[in-house]
């Protein structure tokens, strides 16, 4: 199976790009990737409900998704129908919020984790990290034969993160992922369309 932009995701970091972070993700969703996780979790609510208004401002000029992350009233107030959670926020999140939103995501780094996240209601989980990434320096990446297990656990979509380029995201496929995240590759590089590109080649 061929991997295409609609089975990307792009998770941000704006300390990896500093004051272009807007150009970039501007640049980022003219590619029209599966959607955006405006993930932040250094920023003070306010200040993420400001970025968050910029950023889905974007995401609708090129009908690109748009992921807010963990501040459920942010999102419902600036009428998002998509959120991501760290499992430690899904687990305490009443049903009466989660039933706003119609797609809910967590981040899972065991197969626990993921059985936990689907049983929670999650519309699809990310699973990492899968390879070594400067973003977990020190951290060993889980492996494929994790993301195998993780894919092999739960009915809903999984999605890779941590280290995955194109020389191994055919892997990633291939241990049973329905599609990749991506972060630093995204947020530092000079030529999104050929890094897209590549990725759909190498696959």
């Amino acid at each position: 199976m061929i991997m295409s932009m609609s089975d990307i995701y792009c998770v941000t970091s704006r300390s990896l790009c500093g004051e272009n972070f807007l150009k970039q993700i501007e640049m980022i969703a003219s590619c029209h990737p599966a959607g955006i996780i405006l993930r932040e979790k250094d920023l003070p609510k306010e200040e993420y409900k400001i970025l968050a208004e910029q950023v889905m401002l974007i995401c609708r000029r090129y009908q690109v998704s748009c992921i807010l992350h963990s501040f459920a009233d942010i999102a419902l107030e600036l009428g998002a129908e998509a959120i991501h959670f760290p499992l430690s926020i899904l687990r305490t999140m009443p049903s009466e919020i989660k039933e706003k939103f119609s797609i809910i995501g967590a981040s899972c780094h065991s197969v626990e984790e993921a059985v936990e996240a689907q049983a929670l209601g999650c519309s699809y989980i990310t699973a990492g990290h899968v390879f070594n990434t400067a973003c977990k320096e020190g951290v060993p990446g889980r492996g494929i034969a994790f993301l195998q297990e993780v894919s092999s656990a739960v009915q809903i979509p999984v999605y890779a993160i941590g280290g995955i380029h194109p020389a191994n995201a055919a892997q990633v496929r291939q241990a049973g992922a329905d599609g990749i995240c991506l972060m630093s590759s995204l947020m530092l590089s000079e030529n999104i369309p050929e890094l897209f590109r590549q990725m759909e080649e190498t696959l």
